[in-house]
């Protein structure tokens, strides 16, 4: 009893062995053509729930989510790094929260992504994938038991100059995102919007400022059977001339225990004329309602639009993912 009334400790250990072969040799690293590595593919542990307070039928619910290195138990010098945390207030009126979490924007992008958090994800050729400090956010009831509006933005907290004027940004809302996501039985889509958020391009990059403007659309259909998703993306400096286009097309087909799934994304620069594509193909096989064995390839391409030059990354890889 006391435990059904507790807050829920929930996790994921997702682990891949993969071979990664480059195409030229990654220069100044030290690095092989060519490296076997056993990855962690962003494992989590965390807890999360909610109670019931005494005014206006109100709830306080929270998270504390950290990933996990199950490979080394190294994050970057940490044996835990935060991922997902907040706290706030969910009612008729809809949800509060408070934190560092992902944004609209990045979960904007709904069932699109068949690799996420390996090396197949489309953090790889589509810019706005974010997860920021200091996010306070609304998000509406579901209206008409499909649509969803989510309101977010970030104080900047004096702490950098954005449009170069010489002085930190210290605003209530310095940079925000945005986004209305519909969901209907089997169809999901999702429209968003990012301004002045802190992050670059992927290819058209011309360092003016680590700022840029995110508008997204995403669609799919996620059936028994089968799962088709697209997306659509243009990114631009907001204190710059570079702007890219992006675009992620994905399916997935069930027989029985087994689902095999491809994904195919691109990026385009309009400055520079460089250019990036990603194609994946794979298949899981589930074990049990929340565990399975997956093997999968991917393939990154970087191209130059002013020398030709490519650089090419290719995964080959076998894992297992056990949710709890």
């Amino acid at each position: 009893m006391a435990q059904a009334d507790g807050p829920k400790v929930y996790g994921k250990v997702n682990v891949s062995l993969e071979n990664q072969d480059y195409d030229p040799t990654p220069s100044g690293t030290g690095r092989n053509d060519d490296e076997w590595e056993l990855n962690s593919n962003a494992s989590r542990l965390g807890v999360k729930g909610d109670f019931d307070l005494d005014v206006a039928d109100l709830k306080a619910i929270y998270q504390a989510e950290f990933e996990i290195s199950v490979d080394d138990g190294d994050k970057d010098g940490q044996t835990f790094s935060q991922r997902n945390i907040y706290g706030g207030f969910k009612g008729a009126f809809g949800t509060l929260k408070a934190g560092k979490f992902d944004t609209p924007t990045k979960k904007a992008q709904m069932d699109v992504d068949q690799f996420n958090d390996l090396s197949g994800d489309i953090k790889n050729i589509a810019a706005g994938e974010n997860r920021v400090s200091n996010i306070i956010q609304y998000s509406t009831p579901k209206l008409a038991d499909m649509v969803t509006l989510n309101l977010a933005f970030i104080p900047n907290e004096d702490n950098d100059d954005f449009d170069g004027d010489g002085e930190n940004e210290n605003g209530l809302a310095d940079s925000s995102s945005i986004s209305l996501t519909l969901e209907k039985d089997a169809f999901y889509a999702a429209v968003s919007r990012d301004t002045d958020m802190q992050d670059e391009l992927i290819v058209d990059e011309t360092g003016a400022s680590p700022v840029i403007d995110v508008t997204r659309l995403a669609a799919g259909l996620a059936m028994n059977q089968f799962e088709l998703g697209a997306l659509y993306q243009l990114a631009e400096e907001s204190e710059g001339d570079g702007e890219e286009t992006s675009y992620v097309v994905s399916g997935a087909f069930k027989i029985d225990r087994v689902k095999l799934k491809a994904q195919y994304g691109m990026v385009e620069g309009d400055e520079t004329d460089n250019e990036g594509t990603q194609y994946a193909f794979g298949a899981d096989y589930k074990l049990a309602k929340n565990s399975k064995v997956y093997a999968y390839f991917n393939n990154l391409t970087y191209e130059d639009g002013a020398s030709g030059d490519e650089e090419e990354q290719r995964t080959l890889g076998v894992g297992m993912e056990h949710k709890f």
